[in-house]
């Protein structure tokens, strides 16, 4: 089922399946701004990641001395079992609560609330994890969002770069073949930009750890400012794209995949989220459409 939330300068949709936002059109000039999941390159638009963002080591990880597996991203991400509510013409939430399926995966009780809602050019996303269980729960959690880039057709890759505001920590790290991330980093950003190029992403995605970003902006170098995207409650952050493709994905991150180094112990996981027993998580970011 596809969700639709409006006001006078945005149209967007969102797909239950996921919770996964499929359509950010501006009604000025009816012009997408989301990737449109051409299955040839990439099909996903915005999976929503949790319990985890990016892989685990040979997917699976260990709590209080059992094995588990989760999937790349977590069980969000294709979930026919989540629930849509219309909160109003400008707000749609969604929300899964654990069943089987995820006990066999993640052996805890939560309640995982999305919500997208509209406020003039600007989406708002805010996540809510609630702890329902009677110890302590681990997470991460992250999105995924895909760009149109160029968003012209007209217009060449290279035109365009990401500007970041405020950042901390700008190396980069690189993933191993098996999607961990290595002690490697190579340097990508110069003057607070990434200059967008065919090849930038040839080793898989750019890996920010501790950013501490409060911004990013998708820039054309003769146009401007493209769209924004403001993300101060997550510290990581990761940048990808097939390469080649004509879309970015600008992805706000609380964790990450599994280090080289990982003892595959959840509770030891870098960066991994610890939610005491009934206790609240929020977090949002907001993308902001620059010529709506």
């Amino acid at each position: 089922m596809i969700f639709t939330i409006q006001n006078d300068q945005l149209t967007v949709r969102i797909n239950s399946v996921g919770a996964e936002l499929s359509s950010i059109i501006t009604k000025k000039d009816n012009k997408e701004y989301l990737w449109q999941g051409d299955p040839t390159i990439w099909a996903s638009q915005a999976p929503v990641l949790f319990p985890i963002v990016g892989g685990l080591k040979n997917g699976t990880y260990h709590y209080k001395d059992q094995q588990y597996g989760l999937p790349k991203h977590g069980f969000i991400r294709y979930n026919t079992a989540i629930e849509g509510i219309q909160n109003s013409e400008t707000k749609v939430s969604f929300t899964l609560s654990p069943s089987e399926e995820t006990i066999e995966k993640y052996p805890f009780q939560f309640t995982f609330t999305i919500s997208y809602e509209l406020v003039e050019n600007q989406l708002i996303v805010s996540h809510t994890v609630e702890n329902t269980d009677t110890k302590t729960m681990y997470f991460s959690i992250g999105g995924h969002p895909a760009f149109n880039c160029p968003i012209d057709p007209s217009e060449n890759y290279e035109d365009y770069f990401i500007e970041l505001e405020q950042t901390k920590n700008t190396d980069c790290f690189v993933l191993t073949s098996d999607g961990l991330i290595s002690d490697e980093t190579i340097s990508v950003i110069k003057d607070h930009k990434i200059w967008l190029t065919d090849t930038i992403f040839d080793k898989d995605a750019l890996i920010f750890k501790d950013i501490q970003a409060n911004k990013a902006t998708l820039i054309h170098k003769e146009k401007g400012a493209i769209l924004s995207m403001d993300f101060k409650d997550f510290p990581d952050l990761g940048i990808w794209a097939k390469p080649k493709a004509p879309y970015v994905c600008i992805e706000p991150w609380l964790g990450y995949a599994d280090v080289i180094s990982t003892t595959q112990n959840i509770i030891e996981k870098e960066c991994i989220q610890h939610l005491e027993k009934e206790k609240i998580h929020r977090s949002s970011y907001s993308i902001t459409i620059t010529n709506a």
